[in-house]
């Protein structure tokens, strides 16, 4: 920890707004301004007396954090690459492999920040960032890292600062708006910054326990954070006749175009997430007997197998075995399954000649469906189905938006919320707060209903 002598400490300067008045306590360290604000002038003074007293008694003041050293806590002594391996090893076990992700994402923006020194024109900025997010924050990899990947994580480990930088409010601000910008300098998506956000607080609170940090750095409050949203666009609601054009270019594809086409079909008619579907088999399908296709059956979801990369999971699969979004281990959720879906399931299962243990729909070499491949399928379909100017919409340009577009028909035909949020495994606040711009088609019966209510009798005329 670097620290000097020369220390000046200023006058309290009051600043009366409209609502309330603040007292800001001001410092230069090595010629470094450094300042404190307080809701009273009591706690203002107290803290400016500390800072005197510090100088009297001859003792040194930290340059990073501008605080005298018998105030810093053992932070000075901490590398923030070595404590955010050691956070990133603590979290592994009992963690996602969507979760892990985002950590290690979130810590290398982190790390790259907290650098003493801008990295040297040899390394890439890409292969730094490939090294800290596959290698260094990725507990299963570190070991396995390549001579060259080792070479960028030495010499980051050597050029980062230490946790006393968590210390310095100029370098959490400057940390802070890293997280919000991309390599390329643009702007990152409030959802993603949020995110990183919400990692950090973990990784911080972490240090608290931990005895290295004293409090949460992170400024807390109105504004700190970008508001996001987790309303349904609805122009990305698909209407029947684009779902049946998109449907069925998606099976006459040459490869797989009907499993696709049965998989796709699943997800508009019955609202299930893409990973829920992945993972179902032949007899999670309770479908009508032979010659009863026109009646209702039942689908069965009690797993979910989301795409996460072979690096992230503790069997090196793509693909992560859960239970259900937002339930128990061991919960299962029943959605009926209509008669046009009933026929659907039927054709595929016999044209593939499945058997109730299999996969209802395997890839092509019978093992878990890629994501890859029902993606770029549906990409396909959009861009030969829909006009170039639909295309560039957000008319369906997930596969996602077929859930969307099912539960959002459910809520609009008059279906009670509480049973669509059954149906979808959403409870019904997360539902309404999702889905309450799309629903449409009620206006005349709820004006009917107003109206109801009666008018006032005729208001009397000027005196």
């Amino acid at each position: 920890m670097e620290t000097t002598y020369d220390v000046k400490v200023y006058k309290i300067l009051t600043y009366k707004g409209r609502r309330k008045t603040s007292y800001t306590v001001r410092w230069v360290v090595a010629g470094k301004p450094f300042r404190e604000t307080f809701a009273t002038y009591a706690l203002a003074d107290s803290f400016r007396s500390d800072l005197v007293s510090a100088t009297r008694r001859g003792e040194a003041f930290s340059q990073t954090a501008g605080r005298p050293v018998s105030h810093q806590s053992g932070a000075s002594a901490v590398n923030w690459y070595d404590f955010a391996i050691e956070f990133t090893d603590a979290q592994w076990r009992r963690t996602s492999g969507n979760n892990r992700k985002n950590v290690a994402k979130a810590l290398m923006t982190t790390t790259i920040a907290l650098l003493r020194t801008p990295p040297p024109n040899s390394f890439d900025p890409v292969e730094i960032r490939t090294a800290l997010r596959e290698f260094a924050f990725n507990s299963n990899r570190r070991q396995q890292a390549p001579p060259e990947v080792l070479t960028i994580l030495r010499w980051v480990r050597r050029n980062t600062l230490s946790m006393a930088a968590w210390e310095d409010s100029a370098k959490v601000e400057k940390t802070l708006e890293s997280l919000a910008t991309l390599l390329d300098g643009s702007t990152a998506a409030a959802s993603s910054v949020k995110r990183n956000r919400r990692i950090l607080n973990v990784t911080m609170e972490y240090a608290i326990k931990r005895k290295i940090l004293r409090a949460n750095p992170l400024p807390k409050g109105r504004g700190t954070v970008p508001k996001t949203s987790s309303a349904v666009d609805k122009r990305s609601l698909i209407n029947p006749d684009h779902a049946a054009r998109l449907l069925g270019w998606v099976g006459h594809r040459p490869r797989g175009g009907r499993r696709l086409q049965a998989f796709l079909a699943t997800i508009y008619y019955a609202g299930c997430r893409p990973e829920e579907v992945v993972a179902m088999r032949v007899l999670d399908a309770r479908l009508p007997g032979e010659g009863e296709e026109d009646q209702w059956g039942e689908l069965l979801f009690h797993t979910a197998q989301p795409e996460v990369g072979k690096q992230w999971t503790d069997t090196g699969e793509v693909h992560e075995e859960r239970g259900l979004k937002g339930r128990a281990a061991d919960d299962t959720r029943v959605v009926p399954c209509r008669p046009a879906l009933t026929r659907i399931l039927r054709e595929h299962i016999r044209a593939e000649s499945l058997k109730p243990g299999d996969l209802l729909f395997p890839g092509e070499k019978g093992d878990m469906l890629s994501g890859s491949v029902f993606r770029r399928a549906w990409r396909s379909a959009r861009k030969e189905v829909l006009t170039p100017e639909e295309f560039a919409s957000p008319l369906g340009r997930r596969v996602y938006d077929l859930r969307h577009t099912c539960l959002t028909t459910w809520l609009n035909h008059g279906v009670p919320p509480a049973q669509v949020a059954e149906w979808a495994g959403n409870s019904v606040p997360v539902l309404l707060a999702t889905y309450a711009r799309c629903i449409s088609g009620q206006l005349k019966d709820h004006q009917r209903r107003i109206e109801a209510g009666g008018d006032l009798p005729d208001l009397p005329g000027d005196p």
